[in-house]
């Protein structure tokens, strides 16, 4: 029988990718490319360039961190030990990258390619083992959906209190942009750092995973012959695809789309807040998932009817008219397609833990931590390659791209034709709805699962109906 776990350990540990998801990693999408080419002043070539070798760098680096993490031994655990250690660090680091050196061009290139490998390798040793430590926690398959559930909240929470108080923070602090950037990388890396110091403290390790002895690539050959494993990482990506080019055409939907920030009273909706609507949704969906799945019967079945809601909300997106006055029929289609990202989320890295216990029944040894690296991978693989994808997506719909007096590359405003904006609207709802057709797909093929009797199949399709019809309502709303 599973042991008891306290709430606060579940705090604890939602705590955990608070910091990470909600304020380092959410801060480095989005405010980070401003920041870098605006404040700090590197050109957009060297920003983008910067991006791309500290991707090829998490290629080589996630999967060494997974191994490393399964092969450590302390007193506090195997995975614990490097949120407790690694806490500082990355705050620290943090705090120093958003800080603007009064260094010449070439210094300023080496502060920042310095500083931001070594944030990435910092966030990879604290995130991979945090996520590997779901693995160890418990035995238990609903007390693992309640940590994911509660991991997906703090991240959600964390990352909507980010989002909406940046500028508001920023204009307390007063001063120029470097200097509020500065103080604000201070601020919130402190808070990132004592964060991860309590999810490192106040969480347990309660199984000892089976060790390999040596290091070996056998394990990463494993890998390959681990069919879950290849399927759930490329539904991974494929969730990250989705929300990637959402978050990446936004800001082009809004400017492009609709003319600019749509005002309804005093509440003016831009792209953050449009999207900040999908955060609180997501939240509050992240933690309904554990009994979500539990009504439906199993994850794979969950995850499939949150792919359902994911494809059908985006293609009705799809038809909505462009024009502001539709804007809270496009604010209620966020939510709902919301509801379905916040479902499957914590069921991805849950049934990463399965894929774990899979990979040591069946190869004799644990690789959790390799595993889970994994997850991480594809987070940062599908969030780099939908940004790119935008931009020649775009291109072949025919917009041109320019370089303003900042040095940035932008569209130009001369070329957004009706093509340039249905690709838009498009890589907003169509494109996402296809990636969400092969998630789908992927769950359904996932050989790690509990059989579903016809009464919880009937429950997955009642269900997945029910918030059909609600997305389809949102076009009866009246225009404001």
């Amino acid at each position: 029988m599973a042991d008891k776990i306290k709430f606060s350990e579940k705090i604890a540990y939602a705590l955990g990718d608070a910091a990470a998801g909600g304020i380092v990693w959410k801060v480095m999408s989005i405010a980070f490319p401003l920041f870098f080419t605006n404040i700090f002043g590197l050109s957009f070539a060297d920003a983008a360039m910067l991006m791309l070798v500290a991707r090829l760098f998490d290629v080589v680096t996630d999967p060494v961190m997974g191994s490393l993490a399964d092969r450590t031994q302390s007193r506090w655990g195997t995975y614990r030990p490097w949120l407790i250690f690694g806490a500082i660090p990355l705050g620290l680091i943090f705090a120093l990258l958003l800080y603007t050196p009064d260094f010449g061009p070439v210094g300023k290139r080496i502060w920042a390619y310095t500083l931001y490998l070594l944030m990435m390798a910092v966030y990879t040793a604290v995130n991979v083992p945090y996520g590997s430590l779901l693995g160890v926690m418990t035995d238990d398959d609903n007390q693992k959906n309640e940590f994911s559930s509660y991991r997906m909240v703090g991240a959600y929470a964390m990352g909507f209190v980010t989002l909406l108080s940046f500028p508001y923070l920023q204009k307390m602090v007063g001063g120029s942009d470097a200097h509020q950037y500065a103080v604000l990388g201070a601020i919130l890396g402190g808070v990132a750092a004592i964060l991860t110091l309590i999810c490192g403290f106040f969480t347990k390790e309660r199984l000892k995973p089976v060790r390999a002895e040596k290091y070996s690539f056998k394990q990463f050959a494993d890998l390959f012959k681990n069919k879950p494993w290849l399927i759930l990482t490329a539904a991974g990506i494929c969730t990250n695809f989705f929300n990637g080019f959402r978050y990446a055409v936004v800001g082009y939907m809004i400017d492009y789309c609709l003319d600019g920030n749509v005002t309804v009273g005093s509440l003016i909706i831009n792209y953050t807040v449009l999207m900040a609507f999908g955060e609180v949704t997501c939240m509050i969906f992240g933690g309904l998932s554990p009994k979500f799945t539990t009504i439906v019967g199993s994850k794979r079945g969950a995850f499939i009817g949150a792919s359902i809601i994911c494809i059908v909300t985006s293609v009705l997106f799809f038809f909505i008219p462009m024009d502001p006055s539709y804007i809270w029929v496009m604010v209620g289609m966020v939510i709902l397609t919301s509801m379905g990202i916040g479902l499957y989320s914590p069921l991805l890295w849950s049934m990463y833990s399965d894929v774990a216990d899979y990979a040591t029944e069946t190869f004799g040894t644990s690789s959790t931590g390799l595993i889970f690296s994994s997850g991480t991978m594809a987070q940062k693989l599908g969030t780099a390659i939908s940004g790119s994808l935008i931009a020649l997506m775009l291109g072949l719909a025919g917009a041109n791209m320019i370089t303003d007096a900042m040095g940035n590359t932008t569209i130009d405003p001369a070329s957004v034709t009706d093509s340039v904006r249905t690709m838009v609207w498009s890589l907003f709802s169509l494109i996402p709805a296809a990636i969400a057709v092969i998630m789908g797909l992927l769950a359904y093929i996932f050989p790690i699962r509990k059989q579903m009797n016809p009464m919880q199949t009937r429950k997955v399709i009642i269900i997945a109906v029910v918030l059909a019809v609600l997305a389809a309502a949102c076009f009866l709303l009246p225009k404001i």
